[in-house]
């Protein structure tokens, strides 16, 4: 088991990387980061996500010309993605919905957002760089990996080996978005 200074770190080491070399990611790499998204907790257990899975060297392209918004310099770099997991968001339970409804709160979000962090803390402890996008044509992606027009794809979370160097991270202060005892 990790101790909590070891998960700190790998916290801290984590970014979103755009900057991947063509080596491939290993199938047992990708199904354990596959696995910390499935196992994520989610409200009333509803796990309102599907992960579609494309590493296949013909279909890359096409989604990534689906997340380039060349005009404004959006995710151009995602073309060198050795994989993908395209996040969909699948109905909740009925237990999730009557809490959201009554508390005005769509849950199925916040746990899609929860099982998004997992894989990409994953990815970063198998050596793998991550970039979750939330920027790219929805009706493009759908018509491409045949998803249901009934569906929403949330995110498309890109993953390869980075040839990035790690950032500092630059955060707000501690004191500006942490408090006790009261807000």
């Amino acid at each position: 088991m990790i101790d909590g200074t070891q998960i700190l770190e790998l916290i801290t080491s984590r970014q979103s990387d755009r900057k991947y070399s063509p080596r491939p990611v290993e199938k047992e790499k990708l199904e354990r980061i596959l696995e910390a998204g499935r196992i994520s907790p989610s409200a009333c257990n509803a796990q309102p996500w599907k992960f579609v899975v494309v590493d296949n060297p013909q279909l890359l392209p096409q989604l990534a010309e689906a997340a380039s918004a060349r005009l404004l310099g959006m995710n151009t770099f995602a073309g060198q993605a050795t994989a993908m997991i395209i996040v969909v968001r699948e109905h909740a339970n009925f237990t999730s919905k009557i809490g959201a409804t009554i508390k005005n709160k769509d849950y199925s979000l916040i746990d899609i957002g929860i099982a998004s962090a997992n894989i990409c803390l994953q990815a970063e402890a198998e050596g793998i760089g991550s970039c979750m996008l939330g920027w790219f044509d929805e009706k493009m992606v759908r018509k491409i990996l045949g998803i249901p027009k009934t569906k929403r794809v949330e995110l498309m979370i890109t993953l390869g080996y980075s040839t990035a160097d790690k950032r500092e991270k630059k955060r707000k202060p501690a004191e500006e978005t942490i408090s006790y005892n009261k807000y």
